[in-house]
């Protein structure tokens, strides 16, 4: 469970104790998950810190929904469960710390304002497997470490992953509005996005994350999976996951 101190702390810690946080990554510790121990309890809500207003704003519902929401992404992206898993499918997020196959070096070249290091890998690390130096170079700068330079300590510091994923579920990028903003109520939808039947819920997070891939298709897996993860991890919280949960209907941004 968690400790006093760290309830105090943390808004996210109210909400989410140790047992709890271990209830939904039952086997994120196996020896089957290559990240096996990397993600902690005290490494996520470390991170939590650093943004106060995650998990912090709005309802009690709002905030719960917040965090399922959360947890519900990093976990699709870092999934290795398989529909016969023991638990089922979604007991096993934060199985995976990097990418293990990347097929490319995830350099835009093109992008001199961020300009890619020689020698260094751009691939998918951390809970929501950041890619692409124009996302580690502005996540660098606003959490304090090389994001250019040295990429692979996304890899290697469990506290600057979890910051990494919460930097980019907290920050809009234009035309995004940031995955908080949606979740707690604040997004306001442009005529682009009216246009483009961008409704705000959980399927908006989806196209804000991958929707260039994933969304506008009808019964997508991938998709499918986000919200399995949801599900179960809003029913653990006691909490209704909210309408739109998929983003079949709508176009990428």
């Amino acid at each position: 469970m968690g400790t006093g101190t760290r309830s105090s702390s943390s808004p996210t810690a109210r909400l989410i104790s140790e047992q709890l946080f271990n209830t939904f990554f039952l086997h994120k510790d196996d020896s089957a998950c290559p990240a096996n121990t990397f993600y902690t309890y005290d490494a996520f809500i470390t991170a939590t810190k650093c943004f106060p207003r995650f998990a912090s704003t709005g309802s009690l519902s709002t905030r719960k929904r917040e965090i399922a929401a959360f947890l519900a992404q990093i976990s699709h992206e870092t999934t290795g469960g398989w529909p016969t898993a023991p638990d089922g499918p979604y007991s096993w997020g934060l199985c995976f710390k990097e990418e293990i196959s990347p097929q490319s070096d995830y350099c835009d070249s093109s992008n001199t304002q961020w300009p890619c290091s020689p020698g260094k890998s751009y691939k998918g690390r951390g809970p929501i497997q950041l890619s692409w130096n124009y996302n580690y170079g502005p996540a660098g700068e606003a959490l304090h470490f090389d994001g250019l330079g040295s990429p692979e300590v996304v890899a290697n510091d469990s506290v600057v992953a979890f910051k990494t994923a919460i930097w980019f579920w907290m920050t809009p990028r234009r035309p995004k509005p940031s995955c908080h903003q949606v979740m707690v109520g604040e997004y306001v939808p442009t005529r682009d996005d009216v246009a483009a039947n961008r409704t705000a819920g959980y399927g908006l997070v989806t196209n804000i994350i991958n929707g260039g891939l994933e969304c506008g298709i009808p019964n997508d897996a991938r998709v499918n999976d986000r919200i399995g993860y949801f599900r179960r991890y809003a029913g653990l919280l006691n909490v209704d996951t909210g309408p739109n949960l998929d983003c079949e209907n709508q176009k990428p941004f």
